[in-house]
């Protein structure tokens, strides 16, 4: 396994990290248990989840099976803004405080390393946000702050805000099929030391080269399973795409 340092932060993250979505979501605990000491053995030391996924049972998931592996060892990185219960949801320095907390306690651990807002959030103040954020660093919650699928001028508007704790960490969809941040979000990050952790690097697995034209879809896969086959699979489950990634298997 390969390293890289995240931005301008201290943080030497592995190449390739694991996304943990949440049992109920159509992945049994067993298989979860598997896919996480797999990564750990091969080195992975990046594991990112959210408060959102299957309303908290992810972060709780990973806090019972992590429970007996040495912190240090492994970088949690977890989100906030959308509603775990009904009522939640926004990046108020209410809600910022209530569910950092909230995290912490299901993780089972002081801290996080990474702590991420899971969109932007056009109901609050950015002002406010970015210092319940600099409160939550200062108080040693989280190493770090990053945001998921913001806007180059939302990035640019956060960092021109003076005295907060800098963002370190930048998670937009990114892929073959999806290359949008391109344009503008990677050169804003990159003039402001932020990194990249990209969601969906294989499209939902249609980069896999594991769909195949004409075939019905492996019990187990995404497209497979209707709890996990959702918007975005359908876009992408399309015969020309399918057909267009059996051509990059040689290449492969």
């Amino acid at each position: 396994m390969r390293y890289r340092k995240l931005g301008n932060s201290e943080l030497s993250v592995s190449e390739i990290s694991l996304g943990t979505w949440g049992i109920c979501e159509g992945v049994s605990a067993e298989q979860m248990k598997r896919s996480l000491f797999t990564a750990l053995d091969l080195g992975i030391n990046l594991i990112d989840t959210s408060n959102s996924y299957a309303s908290g049972q992810a972060e709780s998931f990973l806090g019972q099976t992590l429970k007996d592996v040495e912190r240090s060892s492994v970088l949690l990185a977890t989100k906030v803004f959308f509603p775990v219960t009904p009522g939640d949801g926004c990046l108020s320095a209410k809600q910022i405080k209530k569910n950092i907390d909230l995290s912490l306690a299901r993780l089972g651990v002081d801290y996080v390393d990474l702590y991420h807002c899971h969109r932007y959030d056009d109901a609050t103040p950015l002002e406010k946000t970015m210092t319940a954020l600099s409160d939550v660093v200062e108080q040693g919650k989280a190493r770090y702050i990053g945001f998921s699928e913001w806007t180059p001028a939302q990035i640019k508007a956060a960092v021109q805000i003076g005295e907060v704790v800098p963002f370190m960490s930048s998670q937009p969809q990114y892929s073959m099929l999806w290359r949008d941040p391109e344009a503008d979000v990677f050169p804003v990050c990159a003039d402001h030391g932020i990194g990249q952790i990209v969601w969906s690097p294989l499209a939902q697995g249609i980069l896999s080269g594991k769909y195949v034209v004409g075939n019905t879809p492996a019990t187990g896969t995404r497209a497979a399973n209707l709890q996990m086959n959702g918007y975005l699979m359908r876009e992408l489950y399309r015969d020309a795409t399918l057909r267009a990634v059996q051509q990059l298997v040689p290449i492969a």
